[in-house]
């Protein structure tokens, strides 16, 4: 017995005092009637646990489930024990299953046959392969400036942020457009190249039609501008899985910093003054330690290197 309630005390004293003084005077002094304390003189062994009241489920309902409908549950569940509810009772109703869903739900949590839910398979990602040296490998992708950034003059035009990231030192080249084309972005590389005091080997971007064909049912062997630009410069192309941003995950990771720190508190009135203040931006970025790089700036890590 978990706990002895004021109302198994009121009913052993019911009874003792109708023992002592016949059940009438225990009727009228305790305010209930002769039935009553008959009832309980007739359950009470002599200990309070026999003064309890006991469940009022009833024993049978008309409409409870045959023997024969829960066989055929257990049996159904037995041989698909990670099925969801409702998967579980359309197979049931197949099979001459009658009663609605929320009946079965309840037969299920009764039973204790609720279906046990597979743990989802860990993504385990594979070992990332750090740079050597600065120009090994840059990533390459393209910002869409907030509308919200754009007031006054700018207002209602869009503007892109092209981004350049080298893998080794974090360094980052940024640079404005009015366009989003595979046109801006062999101009974006070419001036990279240009400005980039190391030889790139390797630049990697995403499957977007700036950048390839590969996606474009269309023109799918057909090389873009961008492609062709990179092969006259001798850098390799490489292409992430599409609709994976996160293999190109430090470019990404930048982009979102710049949300936090510069397009969240900064409005453009022009194309000119966007790209003044992304100016600004580069070099405050390019000159901020960072956890990864020992906490030395991105700039520090990379004119540190020396050129051979």
């Amino acid at each position: 017995m978990n706990k002895i309630t004021q109302t198994m005390r009121f009913r052993q004293a019911l009874i003792q005092y109708a023992e002592k003084y016949g059940v009438t005077k225990a009727a009228i002094r305790y305010r209930v009637n002769r039935q009553y304390v008959y009832r309980w003189k007739k359950r009470y062994d002599g200990t309070l646990e026999s003064l309890a009241d006991r469940s009022h489920r009833p024993h049978h309902h008309p409409n409870q489930h045959t023997e024969e409908e829960l066989k055929l549950i257990r049996n159904m569940r037995r041989r698909n024990p990670n099925t969801g509810l409702v998967v579980l009772w359309v197979k049931l109703r197949q099979r001459g299953y009658s009663r609605s869903v929320s009946g079965l739900y309840r037969v299920l949590t009764r039973s204790g046959q609720m279906a046990v839910k597979l743990p989802n398979p860990k993504y385990i990602p594979k070992p990332y392969e750090p740079m050597q040296y600065p120009g090994q490998r840059g990533q390459i992708d393209v910002k869409f400036v907030p509308a919200a950034c754009l007031v006054g003059e700018a207002a209602g035009k869009k503007f892109y942020q092209y981004t350049f990231i080298d893998e080794y030192s974090r360094f980052r080249y940024l640079e404005a457009f009015e366009e989003h084309s595979t046109y801006t972005s062999a101009l974006f590389i070419q001036h990279v190249a240009e400005k980039f005091p190391y030889v790139i080997e390797c630049i990697q971007t995403d499957n977007g039609t700036e950048f390839t064909n590969r996606l474009n049912s269309k023109n799918t062997a057909k090389k873009t501008l961008f492609e062709q630009t990179l092969a006259q410069l001798g850098i390799r192309h490489k292409l992430i899985r599409p609709f994976t941003p996160r293999h190109n995950g430090k470019v990404e990771r930048s982009h979102r910093k710049d949300n936090e720190e510069f397009y969240a508190s900064h409005k453009f009135f022009s194309f000119h003054d966007f790209q003044k203040q992304l100016a600004v931006r580069q070099r405050q970025y390019n000159n901020f330690p960072m956890r990864p790089l020992n906490w030395r700036s991105p700039k520090q890590v990379l004119f540190s290197f020396p050129i051979l």
